[in-house]
């Protein structure tokens, strides 16, 4: 049975860190693009960050660039979500999702994705 698995959310203050981290099981995604997804309450999901199949790329949504890091450890089916400086609008569900490919392409597009986490919630004070 495949499963993402997201963890590392929590309630933290503006302007800290948080790393959340995404395991994954059942089968590899050491070769496959994935991607951090949010949904913030009332709102619909929204692309935040993807690394290429071949962990070489990566792409970041205008509101995060600069901000947020993504990155993966193939020898530990996890991939990383570094989130430095968060804001209240930060808060949200983040969700993990592996995109179908060998070295496929991060994509900002959630239907390119074919597994999903369970979500793991991030609140960010003022």
């Amino acid at each position: 049975q495949v499963q993402l698995v997201e963890s590392g959310g929590g309630l933290v203050q503006a302007g800290d860190s948080l790393r959340l981290s995404c395991v994954t099981s059942g089968r590899t995604f050491s070769r496959n693009a994935m991607g951090w997804f949010r949904q913030a309450p009332g709102k619909e999901r929204d692309f935040v960050a993807a690394i290429h199949g071949n962990g070489g790329v990566t792409y970041y949504s205008d509101s995060v660039k600069g901000r947020f890091t993504i990155s993966r450890d193939n020898a530990k089916n996890t991939v990383y979500l570094q989130m430095n400086s968060l804001k209240p609008e930060d808060t949200a569900v983040y969700y993990c999702a592996a995109r179908p490919g060998i070295y496929s392409s991060g994509s900002y597009f959630q239907n390119d994705y074919n597994y999903w986490g369970q979500g793991t919630q991030v609140t960010v004070s003022s």
